[in-house]
């Protein structure tokens, strides 16, 4: 599933505790500014609102050969989920701590995909941590990639 834009922040910022693949309602602009990979979702955010779930800060560029009928480009746009979805986002979402965040758009059979996630916000030194162990594990291939290339 290759995926159209994505949100690398998220899995920096947050630990990723649940996913869930929602539709979204988009304007034939805004589908072909995806195809064309114009847009940005690292500052987004997903919000329920009157059981309904709703994307916001996720910036789609403006068509550029739309015309008056183009899009908003930062309007928030509903998402497309079951209602026992809506309810266990809404309730891991009301715990002190969780955001709901979009981590990528995808296609699939022909239609923009969104990945949510609900992720529990990471203090600094849990960022360090990640960082550290990433570091080590390159070392280590480093280490094993000079070795294999002795060995020949």
């Amino acid at each position: 599933m290759p995926d159209i834009l994505s949100n690398p922040k998220a899995r920096r910022d947050y630990h990723i505790l649940e996913t869930f693949e929602a539709g979204i309602v988009l304007h034939g602009t805004e589908v072909k500014a995806l195809r064309a990979a114009r847009g940005q979702i690292s500052d987004a955010f997903a919000r329920i609102e009157n059981n309904e779930a709703w994307l916001y800060n996720a910036h789609i560029d403006e068509y550029s050969h739309g015309n008056l009928q183009n899009h908003a480009p930062k309007a928030p746009r509903k998402l497309l989920l079951h209602k026992s979805e809506i309810r266990k986002l809404h309730a891991q979402a009301a715990i002190k701590g969780n955001a709901v965040v979009p981590l990528s758009f995808h296609w699939k059979n022909g239609r923009v995909k969104v990945l949510l996630a609900v992720g529990k916000g990471k203090a600094v030194y849990d960022k360090r941590e990640d960082l550290k162990t990433r570091e080590a594990d390159r070392e280590v291939k480093r280490a094993t990639m000079k070795k294999r290339l002795a060995d020949r």
